[in-house]
C-alpha cells in the first residue's frame, strides 16, 4: 500500500495577509484628507475679484438708420 497524501494544517497567513486591507484603508483616508486640506487652505489665499461696475445708461430701443 502506498502514500497518496499527508494531511497537514497550513501555515497560518502573515501579518501583511491579514491586515493588507486596513492598512490601505488607512492611508487611503489619510491621503484623501490631506488632499482635501491643501484644496481648501489654498483657496482662501487668493484676493476676492471686485465687483466690475454695472451699465448706466439703458439700452438704445430705436432703430438703427440704414
Amino acid at each position: 500500500m502506498a502514500v497518496i497524501g499527508v494531511l497537514t494544517k497550513p501555515t497560518p497567513p502573515s501579518w501583511w495577509a491579514i491586515n493588507k486591507h486596513r492598512v490601505w484603508g488607512v492611508l487611503g483616508l489619510v491621503l484623501g484628507f490631506m488632499l482635501c486640506t491643501e484644496v481648501h487652505s489654498g483657496a482662501s489665499e487668493h484676493q476676492p475679484q471686485r465687483p466690475r461696475p454695472g451699465h448706466t445708461a439703458p439700452a438704445t430701443t430705436a432703430p438703427t438708420p440704414r
